[in-house]
Parts: C-alpha cells; sequence; structure tokens
C-alpha cells in the first residue's frame, strides 16, 4: 500500500511537471488603470489557484472560530445550579445556516 501511494504521488508530480513545461508561454494580465503583469502562464495559473485558497480559508475562519468556541463551551463541566437546570429543561441550540 505504501508503494502504491508513493506511485500515485509520483504520476501526480510528473502531471503537473509536464503541464509547467508545456505552458511556457508569456502571458499578460490586465488589472486596473493600465497595469498589467507578464509572466509564464503556469505562474499564473499557480497563483490564481494560491488566491483561490487563501480566499476559502479566510472566508471558513469566522465558522471554525465558531464552532471551536462552542465545543469549548459545550466540553467545560456545568456548575450544580445549571446542571440541575440543564437535565430538567434543556435549551434547544439555535438552528445554524449554512452557506453563505
Amino acid at each position: 500500500m505504501k508503494y502504491l501511494l508513493w506511485l500515485l504521488k509520483a504520476a501526480i508530480f510528473f502531471t503537473l511537471f509536464a503541464f509547467a513545461l508545456n505552458n511556457q508561454q508569456t502571458v499578460t494580465v490586465h488589472f486596473f488603470f493600465g497595469t498589467f503583469w507578464q509572466a509564464p502562464l503556469v505562474l499564473v495559473v499557480l497563483a490564481a489557484f494560491v488566491g483561490g485558497l487563501i480566499a476559502g480559508v479566510l472566508v471558513m475562519v469566522p465558522r471554525w472560530w465558531k464552532h471551536r468556541s462552542t465545543a469549548a463551551k459545550l466540553s467545560q463541566p456545568a456548575a450544580p445550579a445549571e446542571a440541575a437546570a440543564a437535565t430538567t429543561t434543556p435549551d434547544p441550540l439555535p438552528p445554524t445556516i449554512h452557506g453563505l
């Protein structure tokens, strides 16, 4: 199984390496106010991929913090008065809205 995983990693690496070698043409990316960036196509694709990853992580950070704080609150032991109230009438969690 270990060798199969290494073979898969090598196949992915050589596929991406061949993609990079086949896309070395210089392209121009035009921005606002007449500014532009000239770079090899593979760098432009890589920059777009990394930018998408960063944007996705930044969008998910508030949700991760909320889930961490909720998990920390639920993992703390309850006080005796709160424990008695929690056993008689449990408070339902508010519904969560998924998506943006």
